[in-house]
């Protein structure tokens, strides 16, 4: 339901007045930078070279990194899981997973192995969050992976529930190697570029570099204090 603003007009010509000027009616041009450095930050990098450039910097975030490829995709969850202490599981509700061939893994092969896996249902409202809490690993894809400070990216929607990154013990992201970039710079691009295209843009974008941690308190760092205590990416090659 679209929302109605009231008094706006009234409102703004009143602050125009405080400030002595009569009220903008034109759009503010957009400025016209003559440097750019930010453009600069691994120009020109090949996806091989930003995969090492993520590589190094998971080391600093203590956060494991995998490669695989489609085929191998299954196998190499079942062992991260497993590495992680086995469910229950609670992942999005996303067509991806069946098109890399983890069906058989998440709705045969687990509840075989006495793992519980969820699905986000939106339908099922509060729920979902109570299941994440107590969920062990969450599953989740990453759209858009910085390989400047190895973050991954994920977009919010009804079945892709934010709680599933936060709330659970272990945090794996699959991450398409075709969606690492150098840096925020090409990530803001492309979200502005979907949004330019008509497409929906979600109101919450997260930009998770790692596990959960902290050093406010006399520089000593927490790790798990708000979040995941382990994470893991894996890139799978699309290429």
């Amino acid at each position: 339901m679209k929302g109605t603003i009231q008094n706006r007009d009234a409102f703004l010509d009143q602050v125009a007045s405080r400030l002595g000027r009569n009220r903008l009616s034109s759009e503010i041009p957009r400025p016209s930078w003559k440097y750019h450095p930010q453009d600069e930050v691994l120009k020109g990098a090949t996806p091989d070279q930003l995969v090492e450039v993520l590589k190094t910097h998971c080391l600093k975030i203590h956060t494991s990194l995998i490669e695989t490829n489609v085929d191998s995709l299954w196998m190499t969850l079942d062992k991260v899981v497993a590495d992680h202490g086995g469910g229950p599981v609670v992942k999005w509700k996303d067509e991806r997973y069946s098109e890399w061939g983890l069906e058989p893994l998440m709705k045969d092969s687990w509840p075989k192995q006495n793992i519980e896996v969820h699905e986000w249902d939106h339908t099922k409202g509060d729920e979902n969050i109570r299941i994440a809490e107590k969920a062990n690993v969450a599953i989740t894809i990453s759209e858009i992976t910085l390989a400047e400070s190895a973050t991954v990216v994920l977009l919010s929607d009804k079945d892709r529930g934010r709680t599933v990154n936060f709330l659970p013990t272990c945090f794996i992201a699959l991450i398409p190697k075709s969606s690492i970039v150098p840096r925020m710079t090409q990530a803001a691009r492309i979200l502005r570029q979907r949004h330019l295209e008509g497409n929906k843009v979600p109101s919450c974008i997260n930009f998770i570099t790692g596990p959960s941690n902290s050093a406010d308190i006399e520089l000593n760092l927490v790790v798990g204090v708000h979040g995941p205590v382990k994470a893991t990416y894996i890139i799978i090659n699309d290429l």
